[in-house]
């Protein structure tokens, strides 16, 4: 395997399916309601929505469905159920976070997330987890109007962090995100969750470790 970047002196965290197992805690949420109220074929829009902003998702969800689909009430029951489950620090990590991001801020990295999610709710789960104290920054899908595939939140938070973009490591887990990361001239990391990587990952990501440990084992 190739030597991790000596240049790298950021990092920049996506949040579902990167630092919390969030990514299949709201598929499972919408498959209930899927089934509840007989809309077939959820995977095909889903897989769409992984890695951007709300505003996003209800596109894509318009889209499909139709633009008399009720996302907007749908989408509030899937809220409500799931801020009922997994709230006040009930979010599962991802194996292997906590340790990562002990070893970055032993090594003196700074790190800030970015995340299409809004800036209020990661505040909350992050700070529910006791995560808050390893995070400079934390840049929400609310403070940028392009959601990723573009690479704008992530040139907000090097920005936020002082660190050039080449400078910085992106840890992603979805398409989007590493396509954003590749725009924005970072070095993408991809951490798979839900979406496996195909040809255009393995292209456009400068490393792909099937979890966390892995990763934290390159930077050493």
């Amino acid at each position: 395997m190739k030597d991790w970047p000596k240049e790298i002196t950021a990092f920049i965290f996506d949040l579902d399916g990167v630092i919390f197992d969030s990514e299949r805690a709201v598929y499972r949420e919408w498959k209930l309601l899927s089934e509840k109220y007989g809309f077939s074929n959820l995977d095909e829009p889903y897989v769409k929505c992984i890695g951007v902003n709300a505003q996003t998702t209800r596109q894509i969800f318009l889209d499909y469905y139709g633009q008399d689909f009720p996302y907007d009430a749908y989408n509030a029951e899937r809220t409500r159920n799931y801020h009922e489950k997994y709230d006040q620090g009930r979010l599962p990590l991802k194996p292997g976070i906590r340790e990562l991001l002990e070893t970055l801020r032993r090594r003196g990295f700074p790190a800030a997330i970015a995340s299409s999610t809004r800036t209020q709710t990661v505040l909350a789960e992050i700070q529910a987890a006791g995560l808050e104290g390893y995070f400079r920054h934390i840049i929400g899908g609310d403070q940028v109007s392009r959601s990723k595939p573009e690479p704008d939140i992530f040139l907000k938070a090097a920005e936020c962090l002082g660190v050039q973009p080449e400078k910085c490591c992106v840890i992603e887990d979805s398409y989007n995100g590493i396509r954003a990361a590749s725009r924005a001239g970072m070095f993408p990391v991809m951490v798979p969750d839900m979406l496996p990587p195909d040809e255009e990952m393995r292209r456009k990501a400068g490393f792909i470790f099937p979890s966390l440990m892995e990763l934290r084992e390159a930077i050493g």
